[in-house]
């Protein structure tokens, strides 16, 4: 009878009829994604959960102004970037840099508060450095990393930048 999106268009509505009866009905075709599975560091692989990002962004950002609609789309926003790159597998380390670089923008405290689980800091001095680089270079401040040089490929070494 009638075929429209639904309203966040993850599905199409179909308003149907019986022929038998003549009753009518309405469907929600939606696509079946491909599960996508996040490789831990110990090498272990879980599909990947949108819950479980939620919940520690929602830990991270306990007791601060931001919106949940604001973590969903920040949740919503990782997931798409995952997906579009048609893998089945991602690194726990990528999805890790990709909140990061987002909470930091978003707010520097659920940052600091992800970062110290994340980066699993092993003292105060790691934890410093942290909150040293989040003040010396605050959100929309900061620079693009410079971008790491391939090896070359006949096998010698590139020289070692100390930075003095």
């Amino acid at each position: 009878m009638d075929s429209r999106d639904s309203e966040t268009g993850e599905a199409v509505r179909r308003r149907r009829e019986c022929l038998n009866c003549t009753k009518r009905f309405t469907t929600y075709e939606r696509v079946e994604a491909v599960p996508l599975y996040v490789v831990k560091k110990d090498g272990r692989r879980e599909e990947f959960s949108r819950t479980k990002l939620l919940g520690g962004l929602v830990m991270a950002s306990k007791k601060r102004d931001i919106a949940p609609a604001r973590l969903e789309l920040l949740v919503e926003d990782i997931e798409n970037q995952l997906r579009s790159h048609n893998q089945t597998e991602v690194a726990s380390r990528l999805i890790g840099e990709m909140v990061m670089e987002r909470l930091r923008e978003l707010d520097e405290i659920a940052y600091i508060r992800f970062a110290s689980v994340y980066r699993s800091f092993k003292d105060a001095e790691e934890m410093r450095a942290t909150l040293e680089d989040v003040l010396s270079h605050p959100p929309g401040t900061r620079a693009e990393p410079p971008r790491r040089r391939r090896r070359p490929q006949d096998g010698s070494e590139l020289p070692l930048d100390n930075g003095k």
